[in-house]
């Protein structure tokens, strides 16, 4: 029998199909997501959970006349092959193939690249708006949003606002329940949706919730009352008075998310309403992969490179950056009472399961809601709790002002642990951890450590937990932690890798750009070029260490993979020109740009991070600086007569 999948290259092509041809299809679809990430790696669990969903939606809105938003957009891999992208599924997070989220270069059926959640009502808001306002009545808004999503401040502060502009306009909200955002999702919205999630169970949750529902302040008496009046079965319309009541929408649901027909029904009944409706969908992440079933952690959110059939993980054995950080944070908790720890979502991926193991009562998951976390975390410091909060490196930026005005303002004791810092790779733009040195920079009083191997980050996690009366930070990337980067000693507090003849030249290498400094310095020398590699272990503030390291070298280079703008050469320059060093700077790191997806290696040599590329980089700056025929040992390009520089190679 021929696949219909090979039928399927727009959404136009799905409205010929019978509803037994759309089930055979769905199933098509998930074979086909199975054989494919399982080769290149992506988020599985979370597509196999929107097969339906995804189908049934282009079946009832005209995409791309119809804006369909998707929260967050790993959950678009379904999207991507009805909106004819299947060909290039081989080339998914790779350089130069497909995106791992909406992408408005690859099609437009893609509105929104975002992959920080929470964001899609905003977005269907103003879209919902400015055709009104346009007077395209004829087009309608959609945002699908994960119930972990809805964990999110700015999601209600979205619906807040949906609510208040009215009925005036088309727009559908598709509450994609499937309990999980990366585990499953925690709060009270959560236990409030789980009432609702299982149609079987319906009448059961009547009885069972009643006296729960009738003791939830505002909403819980309407809402049984509600309830108890609505037939089994789909659920047509639950009227204003229901889950969403004093918000003033309209609600449809629950719906069962793996039946197309009932979510045809519902999506077209919540279209033709031209107002604001909501639509809860109830689906399951990882459906049709049993090994994502099992997976009761995190249901295969997201994987390597896996068999297609046991779903087993390939893995080179290599220990990672956050499993270090895992099991020291661990035992610091063990040691220390006080000492607590924090993630939004993101328990794993962070490294704080074995956290929550030990001590589940100093754990605690808020949710995706990083303003909360860093602001809760500020209220433990000043009872006198030091609160660790995890989270990846990217989303540090959500929380800025709660870290500036809420944490260091206040001088509370939080350590905040950066994980996927730098280059990330192959989660594209909006996952490169290369923001934080550049805003962490600004915040008053607040120390930054960069560890440069597994050896330092243990020892500098325990000098920032040590700090009790200001914030600290501690980042380090994604992947296998770099090879150990042993120092022939420790001078004022910075710690020096390499050491060579004459002062020739300084390098400054940042964290996990340490090591592969080193080995520069070692060609250098081989060079004729005389060069000394330090780690400044904690680079902010700028150790005065490293400025009186600094004194009476020729050249000086900083080596960071984070953004050059307001990072730690724009820091380093800073700080010795203050203290009167006038040697050259050469600041290396990431323009501040968006990068594309790619694996870290590839992004790495593209921004000439590389070993060969520093190398070249430094070499030629040397030479450049002291003309063709210059000699550093000559006295050629003393710090009296050089040039500064500040520009990348």
């Amino acid at each position: 029998m021929a696949q219909l999948l090979n039928e399927i290259s727009s959404p136009k092509d799905l409205h010929k199909l019978s509803e037994g041809e759309l089930e055979r299809l769905a199933s098509e679809v998930r074979t086909f997501l199975i054989e494919h990430v399982s080769q290149t790696g992506g988020h599985l669990g979370p597509n196999l959970g929107v097969v339906e969903l995804t189908l049934a939606l282009h079946r009832v809105f005209d995409s791309p006349k119809d804006s369909i938003v998707w929260d967050t957009g790993h959950q678009t891999y379904v999207h991507k092959i009805v909106t004819g992208r299947r060909d290039r599924f081989s080339t998914l997070r790779k350089k130069g193939g497909l995106s791992g989220y909406p992408s408005q270069a690859e099609s437009a059926h893609d509105l929104v690249e975002n992959s920080h959640a929470s964001t899609a009502l905003a977005y269907a808001d103003g879209l919902s708006k400015a055709y009104a306002l346009r007077g395209e009545v004829d087009r309608c808004t959609a945002a699908v949003i994960g119930d972990g999503a809805l964990t999110g401040g700015m999601a209600w502060e979205a619906l807040n606002n949906i609510a208040a502009a009215g009925n005036s306009r088309p727009l559908v909200i598709v509450v994609n329940d499937n309990g999980r955002s990366y585990s499953p999702t925690v709060g009270g919205l959560a236990r409030h949706l789980s009432a609702l999630r299982t149609l079987p169970a319906y009448e059961r949750f009547l009885a069972a919730g009643r006296e729960i529902l009738e003791h939830t302040p505002v909403v819980g008496t309407p809402v049984y009352e509600t309830l108890h009046g609505v037939k089994q079965g789909l659920k047509d319309i639950v009227a204003p008075q229901a889950l969403f009541e004093d918000l003033g929408i309209k609600y449809v649901g629950p719906v069962d998310g793996h039946n197309i027909a009932e979510l045809e029904n519902a999506l077209r009944l919540a279209k033709g309403f031209g107002s604001p409706v909501i639509v809860h969908c109830i689906t399951e992440k990882g459906r049709g992969f049993s090994p994502a079933e099992r997976d009761e952690a995190e249901r295969f959110h997201a994987v390597g490179r896996i068999d297609s059939r046991t779903g087993e993980a390939s893995s080179d054995g290599s220990q990672s950056w956050t499993s270090v950080f895992s099991a020291e944070i661990a035992d610091i908790g063990a040691e220390n009472p006080n000492v607590t720890a924090i993630t939004a979502a993101m328990q794993g991926p962070v490294g704080l399961s074995e956290f929550g193991k030990r001590h589940p009562d100093r754990f605690f998951d808020v949710g995706i809601a990083e303003q909360h976390a860093v602001t809760s975390a500020a209220g433990m410091a000043m009872a006198g709790l030091h609160p660790v909060v995890a989270v990846y490196s990217t989303f540090l930026n959500r929380a800025f002002d709660q870290l500036l005005m809420d944490v260091a303002l206040h001088q509370c004791g939080v350590t905040f642990v950066l994980d996927r810092a730098g280059i990330t790779g192959s989660d594209g733009a909006s996952h490169n951890g290369m923001w934080d040195l550049s805003l962490l920079n600004m915040v008053p009083g607040l120390r930054v450590a960069v560890p440069r191997d597994a050896d330092a980050l243990r020892e500098e996690l325990r000098e920032a937990v040590d700090v009790t009366d200001a914030p600290t930070a501690l980042r380090f990337p994604k992947g296998a932690v770099e090879p150990a980067v042993p120092a022939l000693e420790r001078r004022h507090g910075v710690d020096v890798l390499y050491e060579s003849g004459q002062r020739d030249v300084l390098i400054v290498g940042v964290g996990a750009m340490a090591g592969p400094c080193e080995r520069v310095a070692r060609r250098l020398s081989d060079d004729g070029v005389d060069a000394t590699v330090i780690d400044p272990r904690w680079v902010k503030p700028v150790p005065e260490g490293l400025i009186r390291l600094a004194r009476g070298y020729r050249h000086i280079v900083t080596v960071e993979d984070s953004g050059r703008m307001g990072g730690v050469g724009a820091a380093v320059t800073q700080a010795l020109r203050d203290a009167g060093v006038a040697a050259p700077v050469q600041v290396i790191g990431i323009p501040q740009q968006f990068l594309g997806h790619g694996s870290r290696g590839e992004l790495l040599a593209e921004l000439e991070l590389t070993e060969d590329a520093l190398h070249k980089a430094i070499h030629d700056r040397v030479d450049f600086a002291l003309g063709e025929n210059g000699s550093f040992h000559q006295g050629v390009g003393t710090p009296s007569t050089a040039v500064p520089i500040a520009d990348n190679a």
